[in-house]
Formats: C-alpha cells, sequence, structure tokens
C-alpha cells in the first residue's frame, strides 16, 4: 500500500475541505447562477458566459467560467464593463460558475487566481516567486485577494507566502476574511498589509521585497 507523502496528505486536505464546503451549497449554487445568467441573458444578450483558457496546478490548462460582464466590440480595446456587469463584478457574481471549476478539481475555494499563459510567462519572467503558484491549485479567493495586493511584486510575495505555508487552518481564515470583505466591502473588510507582514509573508521569508 503507497504511504502519502505530506504533499500529497495537504493536497487531499485541501480537495475533501474544497467538497465538504462546496457540497451542501450546490444546490444553491445552480439556482443562483442560472437566475443571474438569466438576467445577463435579458439585458445584455448573448454570449451569457465568458470562457478562456487559464493555467492551473503544475502548469495545466483548463477553461474558466465568468458571468459575462462586457461589451461585444470586435476589438477587446474598446469593449467596456456593461451596466448589469459593473454591478456583478462589485459584488464578485460574475465569478460564481468557477464553483463549477472548484467541483471539477481545475481549480480551489481558496489558492493564487488563475492566470492566462501569457501572463503568467510574463510575470514569472519579471517577479520569478510567481513560479511557486503552480504548486497549488488557484482559487477563488487567495491571500493576495485579502490583503488587496496591487503590483505584481507584492501579488507575487503573497501567492508564493501562501504557496510555501498554505494548510487547512489558513484556507478557513482566509474563507471567512472574504465574506467578511462581501459584507462590508472590499477595502474596508481587507487584511492590512502591515499587520499581514507580521504574520504570513514573514513566515514565509522575512526579507520578501514588497512594492
Amino acid at each position: 500500500m503507497a504511504v502519502k507523502t505530506g504533499s500529497q496528505r495537504a493536497r487531499a486536505g485541501k480537495r475533501a475541505l474544497d467538497l465538504l464546503l462546496l457540497a451542501p451549497t450546490v444546490p444553491l449554487f445552480a439556482v443562483v447562477t442560472g437566475a443571474l445568467a438569466a438576467v445577463v441573458w435579458a439585458l445584455d444578450g448573448r454570449p451569457v458566459f465568458f470562457t478562456q483558457p487559464r493555467v492551473g496546478q503544475g502548469g495545466r490548462e483548463f477553461r474558466i467560467y465568468k458571468l459575462r460582464t462586457m461589451t461585444c466590440e470586435t476589438d477587446p480595446r474598446a469593449r467596456r464593463p456593461t451596466r448589469l456587469g459593473r454591478w456583478l463584478r462589485a459584488r464578485g457574481l460574475d465569478e460564481l460558475p468557477q464553483l463549477f471549476n472548484v467541483l471539477r478539481g481545475d481549480m480551489s475555494l481558496v489558492g493564487p487566481r488563475p492566470l492566462t499563459r501569457a501572463d503568467l510567462d510574463r510575470l514569472v519572467s519579471a517577479h520569478p516567486p510567481f513560479a511557486q503558484r503552480g504548486d497549488v491549485p488557484p482559487g477563488l479567493t487567495g491571500l493576495a485577494q485579502v490583503c488587496r495586493a496591487r503590483g505584481p511584486a507584492l501579488t507575487a510575495a503573497l501567492d508564493s507566502a501562501y504557496a510555501r505555508e498554505r494548510d487547512v487552518a489558513m484556507d478557513l481564515k482566509l474563507l471567512t476574511r472574504t465574506l467578511w470583505m462581501n459584507l462590508v466591502g472590499k477595502d474596508r473588510g481587507a487584511l492590512r498589509l502591515d499587520e499581514r507582514r507580521r504574520g504570513a509573508l514573514a513566515r514565509a521569508g522575512g526579507g520578501v521585497a514588497v512594492e
């Protein structure tokens, strides 16, 4: 009988937590997503969903799903958020279809936000710590998101810290903080960076450069 390594146990525990938390809410998530999709169709037309290849754990590509929030001009530079799209984005509701990605195992509830291949290659070249995000599944929310990180250097440092220090307790704390941010507002509810540096960021290497 094969013995699981610490890394394998961590992956199994993370997957078990995702399914434990998500499975009871599947009917509600399906109904709400369906209702919002119908509203997008009625107000903004087709397509209802936005889909795009993203890079997951170990460099494996998968297709991410979101409710469409942008106009549909041929030139991507001309596209703008729709009125409904702005409302959905402000509340994070456009991300609800990604719960399907979590159920499939493409993503986790907590982890670095998934990037396109081009964005990942560009950011890893400029900020090598970005490469460590491939050690964990991408997520709906993560350490960089609850800290409201701005700029690639800080995001890379926080994603790297999460990849090294992750555990079930941290995932639960980040999920709880994310729910709080959705209730009181993202800026008001976010973790303050100076506080967080004394915690996860400091444990992950102490001298991580923050820009």
